[in-house]
């Protein structure tokens, strides 16, 4: 036998005065509501709207400078 096998096991020490607190049994699982996660995360959210602003503006701007393209070469012939 190896040496830790010969020794006796621990014995419990409890204080002559004093409270002892103990919790035995009563431990089981506790379930909980599950938590939706987001497909999107708001900031990737917020960055897409940014884009499309983005891209709604170049196409007005772009809209905005073909007329006054056009009409610049009909003033000029």
């Amino acid at each position: 036998m190896s040496e830790s096998q010969k020794r006796a096991p621990l014995q419990e020490v409890l204080p002559k005065s004093g409270l002892v607190v103990s919790e035995k049994g009563g431990l089981s699982e506790l379930l909980c509501k599950p938590k939706l996660l987001p497909l999107k995360s708001i900031t990737l959210q917020k960055l897409e709207e940014m884009e499309a602003q983005v891209a709604a503006l170049n196409q007005q701007q772009q809209a905005a400078n073909r007329p006054q393209t056009s009409a610049a070469r009909f003033a000029s012939q």
